[in-house]
């Protein structure tokens, strides 16, 4: 009997996950598929890595101007990982009044570095041989 009640209460947790995901509520889901890939390749030293995830700004860089123009900045994921973003502006749109404490999701290659990684590729690809990738702040998509 007990057996059942375990099997039961697995199917029932189960089907109300899976009932959330198809019912559209996804970013939980894919925050922590993308926080634990990203960690991983953190790990294992990996890059040239298609991620997706979000996290906090907690801090604003100057932009790189050498070469192709970057917005950049630092995010802190909630897994306390911190990864530098560097979106290029020649192709997407800049992140207006972007501040400290605000939220930004994000898909791009991540590339390994000491200090947590790098995200770039977080636009579309002019000549459509890459994945687009974007940034979502405030409602809005940059890419």
């Amino acid at each position: 009997m007990q057996r059942y009640l375990a099997l039961f209460l697995i199917l029932v947790a189960a089907y109300v996950g899976w009932d959330r995901y198809e019912t559209g509520d996804r970013s939980s889901y894919a925050a922590s598929a993308g926080a634990q890939a990203i960690a991983q390749a953190y790990q294992n030293r990996t890059s040239n890595l298609q991620v997706a995830g979000e996290g906090i700004v907690i801090k604003i860089l100057s932009d790189d101007n050498d070469g192709s123009r970057h917005q950049r900045f630092i995010l802190r994921l909630p897994s306390g990982q911190t990864l530098l973003v560097a979106h290029n502006i020649d192709v997407g749109p800049r992140i207006p009044s972007l501040r400290e404490g605000d939220s930004v999701a994000f898909n791009g290659v991540y590339e390994w570095n000491s200090k947590g990684g790098l995200i770039h590729w977080t636009h579309h690809d002019p000549e459509g041989r890459h994945a687009p990738g974007w940034l979502k702040y405030n409602g809005k998509t940059y890419q």
